[in-house]
């Protein structure tokens, strides 16, 4: 679960003087900062996993130069760590032996996105496709984790009979297998649609301001609006049930009671959940 961060705007003002969008952008860059850590403190790399790769690797450079004895030796360590795997309860089909994380960010607003879909549509239209896939490809806001993965249904087996073909000696055939071994590690990009993530932290730090600065709240309801909206024009879909329609009906019902001088904690916790539930079934996996 490739590291590029586009950045973001820069803020050169005190905190103390910060106008409304540079106070929400600094929101959205912690917001977004905040998932990078999360994502990478929840994609738990496999120790024994990776040593297991790190010996394969030896045992193929090995052969390559000839030295048999130390590819058998290489071979037995990385033996002895997938049997470690093995005997572990509950040992996941894949196990991760990299990360890498990055996040492409779209920086126009929806007139900007919407020009360019419908110039990305013309394109198709006109048979351009190298070129549409060129508009497409920049209307992305997304963390994207990638992981890499080692199988284990396939991989102590693949290592195993490599370690059978140089006892035979047959070293080319244990290189080969070497080779097809880690040819099959298994790369899972995971994609996180940042505007989903900005929403979710502006409607948190506007449950923050509510009580002290009504105002400044409002501001940030109207930011966390424009995300959801950036975020349904660049595509991004959920499993949820709840709707983008129902989260900004939400925000604008909250907006309206903060108005009123209404209380709103439960408003805003409710809106929080969904809107952590909605991000959160919108993260999307797929092999790389």
């Amino acid at each position: 679960m490739k590291k590029l961060l586009t950045s973001l705007v820069a803020v050169g003002l005190l905190v103390s003087s910060l106008s409304a969008d540079a106070k929400t952008e600094k929101t959205n860059k912690e917001s977004i900062a905040q998932a990078k850590k999360e994502a990478r403190n929840e994609s738990h790399l496999v120790k024994e996993a990776i040593k297991a790769v790190a010996y394969t690797q030896e045992a193929l450079f090995a052969l390559q130069k000839g030295d048999t004895k130390k590819a058998k030796e290489a071979l037995k360590k990385a033996s002895g760590e997938l049997t470690l795997i093995l005997n572990a309860p509950k040992a996941p089909y894949l196990l991760p032996v990299d990360i890498r994380i990055q996040a492409v960010q779209f920086l126009g607003d929806e007139k900007k996105i919407k020009a360019l879909v419908e110039e990305a549509k013309k394109l198709v239209d006109e048979n351009r496709l190298p070129e549409a896939r060129q508009v497409l490809n920049t209307l992305r806001s997304e963390i994207v984790i990638k992981t890499i993965n080692l199988p284990l249904a396939s991989y102590p087996q693949a290592i195993a009979l490599a370690a059978r073909y140089l006892n035979e000696g047959k070293t080319k055939e244990a290189e080969d297998v070497l080779k097809m071994a880690l040819s099959t590690l298994v790369e899972i990009d995971t994609i996180i649609p940042i505007p989903l993530v900005e929403a979710q932290g502006l409607v948190e730090k506007a449950s923050q301001l509510v009580k002290t600065d009504k105002k400044e709240a409002l501001v940030y309801l109207e930011e966390a609006k424009k995300a959801l909206q950036r975020a349904q024009l660049l595509g991004y879909v959920s499993k949820s049930s709840t709707t983008y329609k129902m989260l900004e009906d939400a925000i604008d019902k909250l907006m309206s009671e903060i108005k009123k001088g209404n209380k709103t904690g439960g408003l805003f916790e409710d809106l929080i959940k969904k809107l952590k539930e909605f991000k959160e079934k919108a993260i999307t996996s797929t092999r790389g």
